[in-house]
């Protein structure tokens, strides 16, 4: 208060010869009051002597961004008069003032506010007690008429400003911040009065959303008032007063005072959720084409193996081996564990991997068979991985890989010791990771799949050699499977004769037709190194070449014998019949039934008895209709 003010260009003397009008010298950029004749004192209810050096905007409480607004018209245009700002009195009450500003030039360079306030209430009243100025007070009441249209207008575009959903501030032609709407203060989380008077850019427009910095020189918010052209600009971001940033699109539009461009005030609005519904979108449509992919695929797969014929109708016999195998697929089946099939081609390798498959919970899932031995050598990372279009010569279009075409479901690895060495080990890191990437393509899928795999070499005389990885050796070893050889098993032939010859489609004379005993015996003294796709063959060649009833079976090296031309063949006493299996089935269960009192879990139990699990012997249970209650004593 006590500092050395610099004379206004107006001295107080100067000042005073006007007594009857208010007027106040004000430093807009130091907010101070330079010099105030007693006029202005008295209209402002302030002591004389503490004018000098009040800062200007204590007289106007909240009103800080008009203030603003005041000042820089007056010192952008050299003259600006208002009547939006309504200064405080001393006693506390609002005063109504008209105010008319002027630039005047300061003592040190910088310009200064010459402000002349006049009390509109007191001309008012003065007009109306003074009869000799009625022409007068007619005039003033018709100018306070319109006055008070023009105020009502102002509030009117108030109260829209307030009430608009976008955020809606100006800048100045500096860049300075001239208003905000409650909008832009809720959106940029700055309140009106911290950000009027800063630099705009520097605020909340400062960097790309990449985090590159935002020259203001590049600025279409600035430009508005350099070009005098409108910008508009959907995909930058504004920063909050926190330092977090949000998505926005705006439009900025330069302001014009008497062809003059004084500014730009900037319309925008936060689009996050718009984006966010756009990307959600996007991933759906990706998500959608990905399907849509995966299931013409899956259908392709499909119809190929119908082409071939796949017969899924489970694994036929009765023998020690073929119960081994089923116990062991009734362990293995619940987990993801890997398994690893071997044994001789033709011994059924895959429908034992595809008995745990549909025995497992990825059974709603397909199976996909890969047969590693006919994939060329180039091409088995774009089998196994899929490749994307442009990959290599060739790559027409994106592919999907056997692994994500099995995602959820099993992969079946046929003949996995045929994989060249360099692949195994990217084999490998799938099986560990769960990840795969396609050909030409940089972005990881993450795949669930249960990976069994069937050989028939031996593969740790292939590790030994160096051929085959020891590590994805154990990788896939965890459940090892044996598929005995039929000649193993020969007391299992006649189960598959007959389920051979009952293979659906045949129809007309060949329906009944069967084997002999003595044709039967000759099957199971042969050794079968074809296995049992050997005998399948053996049994549609016999098929194909009966005639008026007869069946011929030609086997290698031996001689063709003939059914004779009598009668239908009886069937061999050694061929059970389903409905003899199923009542010796039900008659065993009911035995270990009584024998353990009807208990049928737990030691002692009737599962124990019979060397089954509790969860299989309650299943034939509720298939047989039984009811383990009865047997209790």
């Amino acid at each position: 208060m006590n500092e050395t003010l610099p004379s206004p260009s107006l001295s107080h003397a100067e000042l005073a010869e006007f007594a009857s009008l208010a007027m106040i010298v004000v430093d807009p950029t130091m907010d101070r009051v330079r010099g105030a004749n007693p006029a202005a004192a008295k209209l402002l209810g302030v002591a004389a002597d503490a004018m000098e050096g009040l800062r200007f905007s204590r007289l106007h409480p909240g009103q800080v961004p008009a203030l603003i607004v005041f000042s820089e018209a007056v010192l952008t245009l050299g003259r600006y008069w208002t009547r939006t700002l309504t200064p405080r009195h001393g006693a506390g009450r609002e005063l109504c003032v008209e105010y008319r500003g002027d630039r005047v030039p300061g003592p040190d360079g910088h310009d200064l506010l010459l402000i002349t306030m006049i009390d509109l209430l007191e001309q008012e009243q003065h007009a109306k007690d003074t009869e000799a100025n009625r022409f007068l007070t007619s005039g003033i009441a018709e100018w306070l008429r319109i006055d008070r249209i023009f105020r009502d207008i102002e509030r009117e575009n108030q109260l829209i400003l307030k009430a608009a959903g976008e955020g809606i501030y100006g800048v100045n032609a500096e860049g300075k911040t001239t208003f905000l709407n409650p909008a832009a203060e809720a959106l940029l989380g700055w309140p009106a009065e911290d950000l009027v008077g800063r630099d705009m850019h520097a605020s909340v427009h400062h960097h790309h959303a990449d985090g590159r910095h935002y020259h203001n020189g590049d600025c279409p918010i600035y430009a508005a008032f350099r070009d005098g052209a409108v910008h508009t600009v959907a995909d930058e971001v504004f920063f909050r007063r926190d330092g977090s940033s949000f998505p926005v699109e705006y439009t900025s539009t330069p302001i014009r005072n008497r062809g003059v461009i004084v500014g730009a005030v900037i319309v925008f609005r936060d689009v996050t959720l718009r984006r966010e519904g756009e990307e959600r979108l996007r991933s759906a449509l990706v998500e959608v084409d990905r399907l849509r992919e995966r299931l013409e695929l899956e259908n392709a797969y499909l119809q190929e193996e119908i082409r071939n014929d796949i017969d899924q109708r489970g694994i036929v016999g009765q023998s020690p081996a073929i119960d081994a195998i089923c116990r062991q697929i009734e362990l293995v089946a619940p987990s993801d564990a890997s398994v690893l099939i071997s044994g001789e081609s033709g011994t059924g390798k895959e429908l034992i991997a595809r008995a745990i498959h549909d025995a497992s919970a990825r059974r709603d899932r397909p199976m996909i068979r890969v047969n590693c031995a006919a994939v060329p050598r180039d091409l088995f990372e774009s089998e196994f991985f899929g490749h994307v279009k442009g990959a290599f010569t060739g790559a027409l279009r994106d592919r999907i890989g056997r692994f994500e075409l099995a995602d959820g479901g099993t992969l079946f690895l046929d003949e996995v010791g045929e994989i060249p060495l360099e692949l195994q080990s990217k084999l490998l890191r799938v099986l560990q990771e769960g990840q795969v990437e396609r050909l030409g393509e940089t972005h990881t899928r993450q795949v669930d799949v249960r990976i069994i795999a069937a050989t028939n070499r031996e593969l740790t005389r292939e590790v030994r050699e160096g051929r085959f990885r020891e590590d994805l050796y154990f990788r896939l070893n965890v459940f090892p499977i044996h598929a005995a050889p039929l000649r193993e098993r020969l007391e299992d032939v006649p189960l598959l004769v007959a389920h051979f010859l009952q293979k659906p489609g045949r129809k007309g004379s060949l329906d009944g037709l069967s084997v002999r005993a003595v044709d039967m015996a000759r099957l199971q003294s042969y050794d079968w190194p074809g296995n049992i796709r050997e005998l399948q063959n053996v049994i549609e060649r016999a098929v194909i070449l009966a005639r008026d009833g007869k069946l011929t079976i030609d086997l290698p090296n031996g001689r063709a014998i003939q059914a004779p031309p009598s009668a239908t063949p009886p069937r061999p006493a050694d061929i059970r019949r389903e409905s003899d299996r199923r009542a010796a089935e039900r008659a065993d269960i009911e035995a270990a039934l009584r024998a353990a009192n009807g208990k049928v879990a737990g030691p002692g139990g009737a599962a124990e008895l019979l060397g089954v699990k509790p969860t299989t012997l309650s299943s034939r249970i509720k298939t047989l209709a039984l009811k383990p209650w009865k047997y209790r004593p």
